[in-house]
C-alpha cells in the first residue's frame, strides 16, 4: 500500500469526528518530502487557518503514533480551494456544471486529458463530461487518474452564493 493510502485510512476516522471530511493525501518529493492532506468542514462553512491548525495538530499526533513514514517530512494542511482538485464521486456529482479538466488511465476516444463540463455521474458510478469539443464522454471511475475544477467566473459566483 503506498504512503498516501496508508495516510489516508490512518486520519479520516479522525478528521470525520472533528467535523471535517478529507478531500486527498498526496506525498511528494525526494529531497524535500512533502504530505499535503487536504480536508473540507462537513457542514460546508468554509475552512479556516484555524481548522488547519485543528487538523494538523490532530494529524500530527497520530502520524507520530502509527509512524508510516519513514524520515523527515514537511507536512502541508488545506483546503480544497475553489479550482479544488474532484477526487470522489460525490465531487463530480456535486460540482455537475461546471468546468474541469478531466485526465483519465487510458485513453478515451483517442486521448487522455478533457477539458470541459462535468455531466455528473452516471447510474453505475461513472463519471459523465461533457468535452468543450462537443459530444459527451463516460469514463468508468477505474479509468480516472486527476481532475480539477477551472477557475471560472461562474465558479466564484456559485462559491460566493454559497457562503451566503
Amino acid at each position: 500500500m503506498d504512503i498516501a493510502r496508508r495516510v489516508a485510512q490512518l486520519i479520516e476516522p479522525a478528521l470525520g469526528d472533528m467535523g471535517f471530511e478529507l478531500v486527498r493525501v498526496q506525498f511528494t518529493g525526494t529531497t524535500r518530502r512533502t504530505l499535503q492532506i487536504m480536508a473540507e468542514r462537513v457542514d460546508g462553512v468554509a475552512v479556516t487557518v484555524d481548522d488547519c491548525a485543528e487538523i494538523s495538530r490532530a494529524v500530527s499526533a497520530l502520524l507520530d503514533v502509527e509512524d508510516p513514514i519513514a524520515g523527515q517530512y514537511l507536512l502541508e494542511v488545506s483546503s480544497p480551494g475553489l479550482d479544488r482538485p474532484l477526487t470522489r464521486g460525490k465531487d463530480f456529482a456535486r460540482f455537475a456544471g461546471f468546468v474541469a479538466k478531466l485526465e483519465t488511465v487510458m485513453p478515451v476516444d483517442g486521448r487522455k486529458r478533457f477539458t470541459g463540463r462535468i455531466v455528473g455521474l452516471t447510474e453505475d458510478g461513472a463519471i459523465a463530461f461533457a468535452p468543450e469539443e462537443g459530444g459527451e464522454i463516460v469514463v468508468p471511475f477505474s479509468n480516472f487518474a486527476r481532475a480539477k475544477l477551472v477557475l471560472t467566473d461562474e465558479l466564484i459566483k456559485a462559491a460566493a452564493a454559497e457562503q451566503g
